[in-house]
């Protein structure tokens, strides 16, 4: 029987920023290797036996990035589900469940997040052939990860009766435990770490979701029967999603069935939930730090040290976090990294856009990146792939002047359509159709001036898109060329 993986991607990483940002998660970024976190996750199901293709669940804002980061490694997936709204694991698996239980009603899930480390293939192929024997018995299969130290950031799972040689019945799951309680589960031997990884049946977890979230049950069936395909997606109902309470697999089924089964693995495993843990999985150089970037320190021990695009140097300093991105720098105690949410939340309320985009901002045509801005002008970097074409749109407040530095510009001007290479440039007047298209075979890159009253990029007005993006959802951050 065939075990089809289902890749959660609808984290957004934020004890990771400055690196990790709501636009671009940290399941996105290559931070352990060449590859990012999620095109490990996908290479590391595939090399298991008996694999069909990934199944995808991730938000819409994320839908263009990792169709193309599943390219970059030459993964089709079996496809890639849209959910309208976040609402946690539990009916984010639902969707999963309903789809494979029509294409392959006998396959079994591993359900895998997107963004977590396995450093041992062999353990996790050993740990998943146990977990299979018994989801095909009917059991919902977790894994425990063998505790190596008394981490009070995760969750604890109790081991109950024996079933095979890695398995057990689950006696409980345990909520984060203080330090104290932390050391006598691993000096128990009994508990093992919580990892928000599963195998079962898709009937299975849909007949126990039923018994015990029939709501989260009902809305997701709907939701699913109501999906559309838009392009290479498949986009569940929005209005019926958007109703459906939120509940993580965990709460909503595993705590409360009598059919949960935990696997123990030991392989290396790490959810890069924080500055800490990544510090901790990344090869230390002199004095026990990280290092990454144009770097130079002096004394400085157990540290992580990361430069994005300038000279970051450090002097006399122990046990701290510094990340230096091209729009904000992170300075903190390695003990209090868990804790970098809370920034997150303070920028997103102070309606800073820091927390949520990079000054290089990712899109389906190409990237843009922000160069310099004042009272009535900001210039931009933008570049569009080969092929790519940008929406046709106008402007109510701004005008745009654009300059080609590489590649050639296929513009449409209003009623006009000139091609232009490098040195030539165009203006774009306020209030006027336009469109911005590569004809060729090479990046085109140009530099873009704005000049007006107001330079907000909710002031798009979306007339034709060939990402079938929805020209109404003009929303300041949404709607970016």
């Amino acid at each position: 029987m065939k075990t089809i993986p289902v890749v959660l991607s609808g984290g957004s990483g934020s004890r990771l920023w400055p690196l990790s940002r709501h636009a671009y998660p940290k399941q996105l970024l290559a931070l352990t290797g060449t590859n990012t976190l999620i095109q490990q996750t996908v290479k590391r199901a595939a090399a298991l036996t008996d694999t069909s293709s990934p199944l995808l669940v991730c938000n819409n804002e994320h839908r263009f990035l990792i169709s193309e980061q599943l390219q970059q490694i030459g993964v089709k997936p079996l496809d890639i589900i849209l959910e309208p709204a976040k609402r946690n694991t539990a009916p984010a698996v639902a969707a999963a469940a309903l789809y494979c239980q029509k294409k392959e009603p006998e396959a079994v899930m591993l359900v895998l997040p997107a963004d977590h480390l396995l450093e041992n293939q062999m353990e996790f192929q050993k740990a998943v052939e146990q977990g299979l024997s018994l989801a095909y018995e009917g059991r919902l299969v977790t894994f425990g990860i063998r505790p190596a130290f008394p981490e009070t950031g995760y969750g604890y799972i109790k081991k109950g009766e024996r079933l095979s040689d890695l398995a057990f019945k689950v006696e409980k799951f345990i909520e984060k435990p203080d330090k104290k309680r932390a050391e006598e589960y691993v000096a128990s031997s009994e508990h093992l770490w919580n990892s928000g990884m599963f195998l079962f049946r898709p009937v299975d977890y849909l007949e126990e979701l039923k018994k015990f979230e029939p709501k989260i049950y009902g809305k997701c069936v709907k939701a699913y029967e109501y999906a559309i395909k838009d392009l290479d997606f498949l986009r569940l109902e929005k209005g019926v999603f958007e109703t459906c309470p939120a509940n993580s697999v965990d709460y909503a089924v595993m705590e409360r069935t009598n059919r949960a089964a935990v696997v123990s693995l030991d392989s290396g495993w790490n959810d890069i939930g924080s500055w800490s843990s990544l510090w901790e999985v990344l090869p230390k150089k002199h004095n026990s730090n990280v290092v990454r970037g144009d770097v130079v320190s002096e004394d400085v021990s157990d540290c992580l040290l990361f430069s994005e695009s300038r000279l970051l140097a450090a002097l006399g300093v122990k046990d701290l976090v510094v990340v230096e991105t091209k729009d904000a720098v992170l300075v903190a105690d390695k003990s209090k990294s868990q804790q970098v949410k809370k920034i997150v939340r303070r920028l997103k309320e102070q309606g800073r856009e820091e927390f949520l985009f990079h000054s290089k901002v990712y899109r389906p045509w190409g990237s843009y990146e922000g160069l310099v801005s004042g009272d009535r002008f900001q210039v931009k970097l933008i570049t569009v792939k080969p092929g790519a074409k940008l929406s046709v749109q106008m402007h109510h407040h701004r005008a745009e002047h654009w300059i080609i530095v590489k590649g050639t510009a296929k513009v449409r001007r209003g009623d006009e359509t000139v091609l232009l290479t490098e040195n030539e440039s165009t203006f774009i007047p306020l209030g006027t159709v336009h469109s911005l298209e590569n004809p060729g075979k090479i990046p085109l890159e140009l530099i873009e001036v704005q000049s007006g009253p107001y330079l907000g990029e909710d002031d798009i007005v979306r007339l034709e898109d060939m990402y079938g993006r929805v020209k109404s959802r003009a929303q300041k951050g949404q709607n970016k060329k």
